[in-house]
């Protein structure tokens, strides 16, 4: 997508809901309370797993991995579109496009991998407990969280780079509230049945090799937790592991919806919607998942605002 297609090339027009004004005036307002939350609950998480002693283990520092990233995910396409629902100039320059592409893309292959790594620590909670600390060393927790980033860059690399060599011969209005890969493909003046194999394929091992990890580990899980006789044992071993599911299926649910469908399914205000709730729901809902059932959280808050309380 060289912008010397076009000779007057300047950006791209992000469309987003423009021919739904009455509807960008609502979303603006519960974006922003959106946002506001999400910035809250996982700057909330990310202080707590620094300041309390106890959160300093294997699942929280993953845990706060997920939520910075979270920060900068929804950060990299939200602040844009409250300022699209908010005026008449909806354009974005090329250089920008590039970036949120890119960024938005490095991001979310992160969290794809991440949350599989999550899932072994989890495994290796439940199913291996005497072992548990000599498994997860600190050093291959480094280790697994510095891979998982750096193979969500090396794919968001490749997928920014194939995308923009495609040529548009001039178009530059995307039907999308932010650069996304379909929308942006949509644009192109040639046949781009390639680049969407490449995406198709990358998706597929982005997407599925960790949910076969996923999968596994939580088979595993369920064995063991069967064979635990006490109830409440049970219980806590679920309950470790119950907020990360729920996580999971959000995540890689609209994940797979999105990437994993053939393109001529493809509907430009399913995928808005879809796209809307991977941006800014689930990275605020995930703080609350991971608080609501988490005693270890709930019980640290309590000990900063108590000492803040009694600092006064």
């Amino acid at each position: 997508m060289d912008p010397k297609n076009g000779s007057s090339f300047t950006g791209f027009i992000l469309l987003g809901f423009s021919d739904r004004p009455q509807l960008e005036r609502v979303l603006f307002v519960v974006l922003l309370i959106f946002y506001l939350l999400t910035l809250l609950g996982n700057m909330s998480i990310i202080a707590l797993s620094r300041l309390d002693p106890h959160l300093q283990t294997p699942m929280y520092f993953f845990l706060s991995n997920l939520s910075f990233l979270d920060l900068c995910y929804t950060t990299s396409t939200v602040p844009q579109l409250l300022v699209d629902l908010r005026g008449a100039d909806k354009s974005i320059s090329f250089a920008g496009c590039v970036a949120q592409l890119f960024v938005s893309l490095w991001l979310g292959s992160t969290e794809c991998i991440l949350l599989g790594v999550m899932a072994f620590d989890r495994y290796a909670a439940v199913c291996r407990p005497l072992h548990y600390t000599v498994i997860m060393h600190p050093r291959l927790c480094s280790l697994m969280a510095s891979a998982s980033w750096f193979i969500g860059f090396v794919n968001s690399s490749l997928h920014t780079v194939f995308i923009f060599l495609v040529p548009l011969c001039g178009r530059n209005k995307i039907e999308h509230f932010f650069c996304e890969v379909t929308p942006l493909l949509k644009l192109a003046c040639v046949d781009t049945t390639g680049n969407e194999n490449e995406i198709f394929f990358a998706s597929v091992i982005i997407l599925l090799i960790p949910v076969a990890l996923i999968t596994f580990s939580y088979g595993q899980i369920v064995r063991v937790v069967l064979a635990i006789k006490s109830a409440s044992g049970q219980r806590k071993a679920f309950g470790t592991c119950g907020s990360h599911l729920t996580v999971v299926s959000l995540f890689y649910g609209t994940g797979i919806y999105i990437y994993l469908q053939p393109s001529n399914n493809y509907s430009q205000d399913q995928g808005k919607f879809i796209s809307l709730f991977y941006t800014i729901v689930t990275p605020m809902v995930n703080p609350v998942i991971y608080t609501l059932r988490n005693k270890d959280v709930m019980g640290a808050m309590r000990k900063v605002f108590c000492q803040d309380y009694d600092s006064r």
